[in-house]
């Protein structure tokens, strides 16, 4: 192996362009592809906190879906996630981010969640979110300008101002 080849196997993720990807409005159908992808992206961490249950993370999904407020994350053609945007009468609420798992570390999930705060800076309204306990994705959250509000032995609540960063 080269000294050039070493290098570029060690190379930093973040320099990895993410792959083109786009949002569609979600339909009713895509329920269970979404609630299924949620609790393959949960189980570690809901493992962790010992708190999985594998009819509850699917249901959870369910009992909230709105296609109305979802959009579905697609890389190319395929499905590659979900996010949720709804409104709130204090600002949007940003729910139901999975990608993934694969998609992980490639720049899709910062790309995404860029377009979808470039219009709740056009709002001038903040975006709240939760995120579990330990979950990696907290660390993605603060570098787009999340801050930390609140918490609990589960949960830890987050909230961005307009234009943070």
């Amino acid at each position: 192996m080269n000294a050039s080849t070493k290098a570029d196997e060690i190379r930093p993720v973040e320099t990895v362009r993410p792959a083109e990807w786009s949002l569609r409005s979600a339909l009713s159908s895509d329920v269970e592809t979404i609630a299924e992808l949620r609790a393959i992206v949960m189980r570690r961490d809901l493992e962790r906190l010992g708190r999985f249950d594998a009819h509850r993370v699917r249901q959870r999904l369910r009992d909230s879906f709105s296609p109305r407020y979802t959009s579905v994350v697609l890389a190319g053609d395929a499905f590659a996630g979900s996010v949720t945007l709804r409104p709130a009468e204090d600002g949007w609420w940003l729910e139901h981010f999975y990608l993934d798992p694969a998609l992980h570390g490639r720049g899709l999930g910062s790309a995404v969640l860029h377009s979808l705060l470039r219009r709740t800076d056009a709002d001038g309204a903040p975006a709240r979110l939760n995120v579990l306990q330990g979950s990696p994705a907290r660390r993605l959250y603060e570098r787009l300008g999340f801050t930390v509000v609140a918490e609990d032995p589960v949960d830890v609540f987050m909230l961005r101002q307009p234009g943070a960063r």
